[in-house]
């Protein structure tokens, strides 16, 4: 299991708070045979699953990012600069996160994806309990559904609707799609 993996950084988190698998299947509503194979890096999760999983365990979903290498005293409250930024790999959805604006700011989160051809950030629909959500495709072609209706975009289409309608997207070519995301309030 790779030292920064998603899995490892779940499991570890949850015999810090002692807490077995069954305790957190029940507080995620997330099986145990599946909470199993997120932390030993055989699944990957949703970003729902992903949500509910961090929920049950007390901990920010910005923790599973990748700090880039960087120490938390080197974090500068206003510039990130591209070697600095955070990054969560979720390797078997067919998408990368890169977090590009600082913690310092938790009213709003820009960061760009990057889909893999038949990457997606799920099957079902997830939304937010508040905020906004807009963005621009900068390479590729993204899929967007949002409350049951379906749109391309292309590149240089950009998208804007509230956080709490129902939503998914993925990569809708036989090309990486890269989208600039921004997110109000941050939610990582």
């Amino acid at each position: 299991m790779p030292s920064g993996s998603i899995g490892r950084k779940l499991r570890l988190r949850r015999k810090v708070r002692g807490l077995s698998l069954q305790e957190i299947a029940d507080r995620s509503g997330i099986s145990i045979g599946q909470l199993s194979q997120i932390e030993r890096d055989i699944s990957s999760p949703s970003l729902r699953s992903l949500r509910l999983i961090c929920s049950a365990l007390d901990m920010p979903m910005g923790w599973l990012f990748d700090s880039g290498g960087r120490d938390a005293d080197e974090e500068d409250p206003v510039v990130v600069r591209s070697e600095n930024r955070r990054i969560l790999d979720l390797n078997g959805k067919g998408m990368v996160k890169e977090l590009l604006t600082p913690d310092s700011c938790p009213a709003i989160q820009m960061m760009f994806i990057t889909l893999r051809p038949g990457g997606s950030s799920g099957e079902k629909a997830y939304n937010n309990s508040e905020g906004a959500k807009c963005g621009t495709v900068l390479e590729g072609t993204l899929g967007l559904e949002v409350n049951g209706r379906s749109y391309t975009l292309e590149t240089g289409d950009s998208f804007a609707f509230e956080a709490v309608k129902l939503h998914r997207f993925w990569c809708a070519g036989d090309r990486d799609c890269r989208v600039a995301w921004i997110v109000a309030p941050a939610i990582y």
